[in-house]
């Protein structure tokens, strides 16, 4: 605000957070049936947007068979005694970016 006594103007500061971007791609995985296939992606920056891992088209969320993980920039998916089922295309979102394995 600028006041000069008789007159007065104000103005505001909005910041946007700048979008983060992948620079450590998701690296392909061969294992055996039962073990665990760690998959990991870094990005430019620590990041409050929404990230999201996939498999296939379905959305994985942690639980007692996927565990995910955020470290500052990276980002980590532990799949957990994988079988045949799991075989397919990882995925990781984060805003407009995304990588693939």
């Amino acid at each position: 605000t600028c006041d000069t006594g008789d007159q007065q103007t104000t103005a505001a500061v909005r910041l946007k957070e700048p979008a983060a971007t992948i620079v450590e791609r998701l690296k392909d995985i061969t294992t055996y049936e039962g073990e665990d296939a760690v998959f990991e992606c870094r990005l430019s920056r620590e990041t409050a947007q929404d990230a999201q891992w996939f498999l296939g088209d379905v959305p994985l969320q942690s639980n007692e068979m996927n565990e995910i993980r955020v470290q500052g920039t990276r980002h980590s998916l532990i799949l957990r005694k994988v079988t045949l089922e799991d075989c397919g295309s990882i995925s990781f979102k984060v805003g407009q970016h995304s990588s693939a394995a």
